[in-house]
């Protein structure tokens, strides 16, 4: 995946943390939502919750630990959290810039 790709999510501000989940289709997501039927697996971009440490939906994304999903959501099922997030959280699309970077630093400066 380029750096530029638009990446989607569903970031929860809960009370103790910010939660993010990583989701692959807008539409799926939405169609998820008013069927169940559809397998979790086909909305989310693998079962992994990240908190930000009440930064943000922006802020340094960490694994979440047991704790913290207990502390917010009264248990650190990954799938029932997930869906708790995927309910009561709000989805964003964003799209990062492309890197720049010196290619070979062997070469020396870039700007002589």
């Amino acid at each position: 995946m380029r750096a530029n790709d638009p990446t989607s999510k569903v970031f929860y501000k809960g009370a103790s943390d910010d939660f993010i989940v990583f989701v692959d289709d807008p539409a799926v997501l939405k169609n998820w939502k008013n069927d169940r039927s559809i397998p979790l697996s086909d909305v989310v971009n693998g079962f992994k919750i990240f908190v930000t440490h009440k930064h943000g939906a922006q802020g340094v994304l960490d694994g979440a630990s047991n704790a913290s999903l207990d502390n917010e959501f009264g248990t650190h099922n990954v799938d029932d959290c997930i869906v708790k997030i995927l309910e009561m959280g709000s989805f964003q699309t964003y799209t990062q810039s492309e890197h720049q970077a010196d290619t070979n630093l062997a070469n020396g400066p870039a700007f002589r």
